[in-house]
């Protein structure tokens, strides 16, 4: 079942079977560098895998940076994870969901997004008169884009975000290792060491900045995969550190 969520993005939703539902849900951000989606892989696949866990899944089509619809580009992907958190607490209830169990998980650059639904929900870039939460509850960011710092930053990503000469001020914002707080979510990171196309180091400073703001975390990185290994490892290899991770926070039983 999809949902629309405005006029181009849309939810789709991947339920458990009824006897499995933990009331757990994750609202999944595929990568692309911001310039396509890798709907399938880092989407449905995904989701389904999770459903098969007794969490049910979303999972996002948002709207790319280049569509000429948004007055300011850079944030249209944020108002799209924005709406569809807002959708699925909205709707929790008929969901079975537990409206204080909903996370953000994110890959490449849709771990971009994620991590910055999670360092960025204090303001809130859609209309939203009924207030409802907009902060995930944890994230798990998998092989994330997290800089806009030339140093660190995959630079497809942020040329399709920003463009090809951002303002100082507008690289800070979405660095999102500059954004953490105390407030948080509890996060997952991982990441290849090997990772050709983003550098581990994104991981690890926005680690750093969460172990620094005393905010849960953990890393988990293996030393060879590159970039996209969850399309080519077990799933089981992946996904059950994840759900350690879920079950010591207590999101997961």
């Amino acid at each position: 079942m999809k949902l629309p969520l405005g006029q181009l993005p849309t939810l789709e939703v991947y339920l458990p079977a009824k006897e499995k539902t933990l009331g757990t849900a994750v609202i999944i951000f595929p990568g692309g560098a911001y310039s396509f989606l890798a709907y399938q892989e880092e989407g449905v696949l995904i989701a389904k895998a999770f459903a098969e866990k007794g969490i049910i899944a979303f999972v996002v089509k948002y709207r790319l940076p280049k569509s000429q619809m948004m007055k300011d580009e850079s944030f249209g992907p944020l108002m799209d994870a924005q709406q569809a958190i807002k959708v699925v607490r909205s709707k929790a209830s008929s969901w079975g969901i537990d409206p204080r169990k909903v996370g953000a998980i994110g890959f490449s650059a849709g771990g971009h997004l994620a991590s910055t639904l999670g360092t960025h929900f204090g303001k809130s870039y859609i209309p939203n008169q009924e207030n409802i939460n907009l902060r995930p509850d944890f994230m798990i960011l998998v092989y994330p884009v997290i800089s806009m710092d030339n140093g660190l930053t995959h630079m497809a990503s942020r040329i399709s975000l920003l463009g090809m000469e951002p303002s100082k001020e507008k690289m800070k914002l979405f660095s999102n290792e500059l954004q953490v707080t105390k407030e948080t979510p509890p996060t997952y990171l991982t990441h290849c060491g090997d990772d050709g196309v983003v550098n581990v180091n994104n991981s690890i400073v926005f680690y750093q900045a969460l172990q620094k703001n005393g905010v849960d975390a953990e890393l988990h990185l293996f030393p060879k995969g590159d970039h996209g290994f969850t399309q080519r490892l077990p799933v089981t290899e992946w996904m059950e550190p994840m759900l350690t991770f879920l079950r010591k926070e207590g999101f997961y039983k």
